[in-house]
């Protein structure tokens, strides 16, 4: 076991890890150390400063759940726009569950947004399951506001897969996109565009969100 290994080891909690170890089914459970995010995410901030956090990030791949965890947690705290992306392309790879591809988005990716757009279009067109999943999520969290354009939903829309964890994050896209980009994205589901279960699971997750209007939440209830 590495020193870091023992490190991630002494904030280990049991229950968490049988807990949590459920949500991540195509985890095996001995890959799972069980700490929460809180925990982890304080213990990255002051990891990331040392020199042996340049080392392991160089380290692929990674056997711990928590590590691959701690991996993205550095990387998405790095500052400089280039060298981000660039570490985060070397790890899209390795990543193999909806957890650690779901963590928040680097900051500086916000700064960036036209330089990023290439990037994001390509992850979206991968073949891997989580690459597609990454572009999309980066997709929703920072162009569907000022930065949006008609062209993105289209390019979601334009996924096919049979992976749930895409299929699931296509969904979440556009209940999202439903809040914030009503006139934009309803066509899409007026149209029925959208696979059958996507389609189905963007209205019950935007039916869901507090972001709908109620007389929105009664037109989409139609529309299933």
């Amino acid at each position: 076991m590495t020193k870091l290994q023992t490190a991630l080891f002494d904030m280990q909690d049991i229950t968490y890890r049988d807990f949590h170890s459920r949500l991540i089914p195509n985890i095996e459970k001995d890959r799972v150390i069980g700490i929460r995010t809180p925990i982890l995410r304080k213990f990255a901030k002051e990891y990331a400063k040392t020199d042996d956090a340049q080392k392991f990030i160089r380290e692929l791949p990674h056997y711990y759940y928590e590590e691959d965890n701690l991996h993205m947690m550095i990387i998405t705290g790095i500052k400089d726009y280039d060298t981000c992306v660039i570490e985060i392309e070397r790890f899209l790879p390795y990543i193999d569950n909806w957890a650690t591809c779901d963590l928040p988005v680097p900051k500086c990716f916000y700064r960036n947004k036209e330089k990023l757009l290439d990037n994001v279009i390509s992850w979206i067109k991968s073949d891997d399951t989580y690459t597609i999943r990454y572009g999309i999520e980066t997709l929703m969290s920072i162009y569907l506001d000022d930065a949006f354009e008609s062209s993105y939903p289209r390019l979601v829309s334009e996924v096919i897969s049979d992976e749930y964890y895409v299929n699931m994050m296509i969904a979440w896209y556009f209940a999202t996109a439903l809040a914030k980009q009503w006139e934009a994205v309803i066509p899409y589901i007026e149209e029925k565009r959208l696979p059958e279960w996507v389609h189905k699971k963007t209205i019950q997750k935007a039916v869901e969100s507090y972001r709908i209007t109620d007389e929105q939440k009664k037109y989409l209830r139609a529309l299933r």
